[in-house]
């Protein structure tokens, strides 16, 4: 049995074209499990849990590019380790991955060195954008939770000491992380 998986890590691209190459590769639709807007370089996610847990010993594990399973060499060698001990072949775009041949093995390393790269590109232009758009004072961070007027009730019920950071995040209606961070920055800016 051909089981596939693909992912797609932004909303606004479409799982179709995907599904319809796994679909060309000899996957029936119903054992198709996808993840929508989740990252590859996490291994938490449900499909890609669900698509390893209905492989058995025999069938192969499908996926249209290597990227879309895994975006880190480790994690890529993880999972490959993973099916190979239960016996579940693993096919990239139609060609399946023999880790018992030298020459497979090879491949198999430079496609995941590849898409850790691709990772790692992405991070670096999202960091720099951001730095830029940062410069020119169009993302300014998420807002406070509490106002500058809350923020100095907060400290000075702190001070007098009479509750404890739980009461506080009660009073002001936040998480007590939320009152955690305000007192830290509090302390440090002063």
């Amino acid at each position: 049995m051909h089981v596939g998986y693909a992912r797609v890590s932004t909303l606004e691209q479409d799982l179709s074209g995907q599904r319809e190459a796994l679909e060309r590769l000899g996957v029936e639709s119903k054992n198709i499990y996808f993840d929508h807007g989740l990252t590859g370089t996490t291994r938490a996610r449900p499909g890609l849990r669900e698509a390893l847990a209905a492989t058995r010993e025999g069938d192969t594990l499908v996926v249209t590019k290597l990227d879309r399973l895994a975006r880190s060499l480790p994690d890529a060698r993880d999972i490959a380790d993973e099916l190979t001990i239960k016996g579940v072949a693993l096919s990239l775009g139609g060609s399946v991955y023999d880790p018992n041949d030298p020459v497979g093995r090879l491949l198999f390393n430079a496609l995941g060195m590849v898409a850790e790269f691709e990772a790692d590109l992405i991070r670096l232009r999202t960091r720099e954008g951001m730095a830029i758009a940062r410069s020119k004072g169009k993302l300014k961070g998420k807002k406070p939770k509490l106002s500058p007027s809350q923020r100095k009730h907060l400290m000075t019920l702190h001070t007098a000491g009479e509750h404890t950071q739980a009461e506080l995040a009660e009073l002001f209606n936040v998480s007590r992380t939320t009152i955690y961070r305000e007192l830290r920055r509090t302390t440090t800016t002063s």
